[in-house]
């Protein structure tokens, strides 16, 4: 069968995909995207974009409330239709056209179908009509398949056939009652998002929630999950799940039982590389695939990945600034660039080591940008980490009535720019941008006593937490 080329071939269009063949396309190059389900991905269909409309009516509803003269014209509770209507509108009912017309309209090729390795820059695609097309790669293939939901190994848990963020996030109706096992942000946002819309829920962590950001973080989301009415059961492990007729029971190992119509399992991620074809070119099935700040995959010249795949930093956000990166040094390796001259600039992903923004959507907020104290610690820098309640600001009593939240700055003590910013609040994930910048661009704590935050907002939790910390030397 006769190959088709093109400049470069691009495995999964979701968001990350897209934004390396854009890249490439604006470079010069040809590209094609290789999609066997929705063009658009996990992001618009099944993550970022329903998870975020499914929380935002109830996180504005409580908002209302949390202010005099505004909770008083609040008669009425949630109407879980209408928010799963506005949920179904964010993703067009699950349909992708608007997604393969932008692409299309942007000079990329899409193909539909389940595309797999070959060979060195081959690709066949097993068409969804039960064709098959073979591609040609004149200059690269990446690989943007993503991850997908881990299951672990549970009695029963299989069988029981759990919810994965997939169905939590496109559910026609809310269960009378649900049980999740994790403790990591599916978990917290989706007990968020089901407790608001009336749903029974427990959530069941073998550790603490949201374990790896700063502790505060967890302690402060499990309260006010408790306050929403969930049962949190912390430190509890899950050893059994059985589905009998409509309902699902799962038992711990502190000898809790739990019954509920539904279980969500949101534990982790595993990379979807199982069946894409890497044994045809000396790589693992179903392993990460390891790479430099550039997305080129180690011992290979034409090989990149993109994304979750990689598993520097799986989150939406990070794997669009990857593509871009990849996008951009693709089609200037495939222009002759000398690869050994080019520090590449911003064409690397340097950010993925110590400089990640992240947004957990719960109420309150979590929103974290670069290292904890602990990660800052044990990477070897000499710290110092300043608190400040952020209830205390002006403009946080301003926007909220008896607001409550946390700010944390944790500050390289040797050079003296801070390393790491969380905050936990309503509405806090608007603070974040600023110290993502503090934290990239290493501003100096001398500069940043300069940049005067607008009173009276929440912003100005900046200004308290370099006075906490005192003049730098």
């Amino acid at each position: 069968m006769q190959a088709t080329e093109y400049d470069l071939i691009v495995l999964g269009a979701g968001a990350v995909g897209e934004n390396v063949a854009d890249r490439a396309v604006r470079g010069g190059l040809t590209a094609v995207l290789v999609e066997h389900e929705l063009v658009g991905g996990e992001c618009s269909y099944w993550a970022c974009m329903p998870s975020k409309a499914l929380l935002r009516p109830a996180q504005a509803l409580r908002g209302a409330r949390q202010v005099d003269g505004a909770k008083e014209a609040v008669t009425g509770d949630l109407d879980v239709a209408a928010v799963l209507a506005r949920r179904d509108s964010f993703t067009h009912n699950w349909n992708d056209d608007s997604q393969v017309e932008w692409a299309e309209g942007a000079g990329i090729s899409v193909l539909r179908g389940h595309g797999r390795l070959t060979g060195e820059k081959e690709v066949t695609v097993a068409k969804a009509d039960g064709g098959e097309a073979v591609l040609r790669a004149r200059h690269a293939v990446t690989v943007a398949t993503g991850s997908e939901p881990l299951i672990p190994d549970i009695d029963g848990l299989r069988e029981a056939r759990p919810w994965t963020s997939r169905e939590a996030t496109s559910a026609k109706a809310a269960p009378e009652s649900l049980a999740i096992i994790g403790g990591g942000v599916v978990a917290t946002e989706m007990a968020t998002a089901y407790a608001a819309l009336g749903t029974t829920v427990t959530l069941i962590s073998r550790g603490g929630l949201l374990a790896s950001m700063e502790p505060f973080a967890g302690e402060q989301v499990a309260a006010a999950l408790r306050e929403l009415g969930v049962t949190v059961l912390p430190h509890t492990e899950t050893t059994r799940v059985r589905r009998t007729g409509d309902c699902v029971t799962v038992e711990t190992g502190d000898g809790h039982t739990v019954t509920a119509r539904e279980v969500l399992v949101a534990t982790g991620r595993v990379p979807r590389t199982r069946d894409i074809g890497l044994e045809a070119v000396g790589l693992t099935p179903g392993d990460w695939l390891a790479t430099d700040d550039t997305m080129r995959v180690e011992g290979f010249d034409w090989l990149y990945a993109t994304g979750d795949v990689n598993h520097r930093a799986l989150l939406t956000h990070q794997g669009k600034y990857q593509a871009r990166a990849a996008g951009d040094v693709i089609a200037a390796r495939a222009k002759g660039a000398p690869v050994s001259d080019q520090p590449w600039g911003t064409h690397a992903a340097t950010a993925d080591h110590e400089a990640v923004p992240q947004v957990t959507f719960t109420d309150p907020e979590v929103a974290s940008v670069g290292l904890t104290l602990k990660a800052a610690t044990d990477a070897g820098y000499r710290v110092r980490a300043v608190d400040y309640e952020i209830g205390n600001v002006a403009g946080a009593s301003v926007h909220a009535d008896g607001y409550k939240g946390t700010a944390r700055m944790v500050v390289d003590e040797d050079r003296e720019v801070v390393l790491g910013v969380t905050f936990v609040g309503p509405d806090v994930s608007e603070l974040l941008q600023a110290a993502t910048i503090a934290v990239v661009g290493q501003v100096p704590l001398d500069r940043l006593w300069h940049a005067v935050p607008a009173y009276p907002t929440i912003n100005e939790v900046w200004l308290r937490l370099l006075e906490t910390y005192g003049r730098p030397s």
